[in-house]
């Protein structure tokens, strides 16, 4: 008959523990993949601007690399707040992206009106992600 000591029962314990994780973790209802379909077919129609739209004139240069330098500067904003499109074609800012909540939409337009110098140059397309029950809106934010 074998004899079973308590630190083989431990490790086969513990290696039975870590083979169910490990069929968990590989599982894909477990962590689905990320689906942004919407966003991203929104984000091809041909009315809204992309970064690749970016102009490379140096004052619309000058004005992107300002607005972004503000955000990043206010570390009270998020990861994603940080990372927002800012797009500027002809002296006119486009802001897109998600960020988590209104109070944060309305703190990244007001840096990007100050540095642009009025409202009427900056067109805030945010999307608010990270409050409760709140649902991103394909065309949210002032279109001006």
């Amino acid at each position: 008959m074998m004899k079973i000591t308590c630190q083989t029962l431990l490790a086969l314990t513990l290696l039975c523990g870590l083979a169910a994780w490990a069929q968990d973790s590989a599982s894909p209802s477990a962590n689905p993949a990320p689906d942004n379909t919407k966003v991203n077919q929104r984000d091809r129609r041909g009315d809204l601007p992309t970064a690749d739209q970016q102009n490379a004139d140096p004052a619309d240069l000058d004005l992107t690399r300002n607005i972004r330098q503000a955000l990043v500067k206010d570390k009270s904003l998020s990861t994603d707040a940080h990372n927002i499109k800012i797009i500027t074609q002809d002296g006119l800012t486009t802001l897109r992206g998600p960020v988590k909540n209104a109070h944060e939409k309305m703190a990244i337009e007001q840096k990007a009106v100050e540095v642009a110098g009025s409202p009427a140059k900056v067109r805030n397309q945010l999307e608010v992600t990270g409050e409760a029950g709140s649902k991103p809106s394909p065309d949210s934010g002032n279109q001006q």
